[in-house]
């Protein structure tokens, strides 16, 4: 299973924050990733079809916002423990609405999902596949979680937090880049 921009983004917000945050984050993407495989079942071609001509412009849209998300995860990592925090804690709430939407962004997803809809052979198991596709989705997100989490208990420190922050930022920033 690869690790894209929303899996480093799911590790390093569970690394920060906690794992019960991570851990929505990473349902935000299994959702998304469960809507694309239903949506693949039910349209496959067609839907498949309609995606295409503004697959572009989301895949920017995507790239924009994971390059601010990796600015401002990077800010992070210079401020003083105990400072002002101008945005909002992250909550479970918050996090999974927003990685939803934000893996919601990849109209590449439905297209794969589609082809492989497509691809198999015989009638039924549509609901099957959408299930199986939500299931490895969600196990392999919340190991993304469980493993940031991790990381962020080794690095508690102040560097810790500094270097992990940046990390996370420069590979957002590089798959983000990737994207377009």
């Amino acid at each position: 299973m690869p690790v894209g921009a929303i899996g480093v983004l799911i590790a390093g917000l569970s690394a920060r924050t906690s794992l019960r945050v991570g851990a929505a984050a990473g349902m935000g993407a299994a959702t998304a990733d469960g809507i694309y495989a239903l949506i693949a079942v039910v349209g496959g071609a067609a839907v498949a079809g309609l995606i295409a001509p503004i697959a572009t412009p989301l895949r920017w849209a995507a790239a924009v916002v994971l390059l601010g998300l990796a600015v401002l995860t990077a800010r992070s990592a210079f401020r003083k423990p105990g400072a002002a925090r101008e945005e909002r804690p992250a909550t479970p709430l918050r996090a999974y609405s927003g990685i939803l939407a934000l893996t919601l962004l990849n109209p590449a997803t439905v297209i794969y999902f589609a082809a492989l809809v497509l691809g198999r052979s015989g009638e039924g198991g549509g609901a099957w596949f959408v299930i199986g596709a939500f299931l490895a989705s969600a196990s392999w997100q919340l190991l993304i979680a469980g493993s940031g989490s991790v990381i962020g208990r080794l690095l508690t420190g102040e560097r810790g937090r500094m270097i992990t922050a940046l990390v996370s930022a420069a590979v957002i920033a590089i798959l983000a880049v990737r994207l377009l």
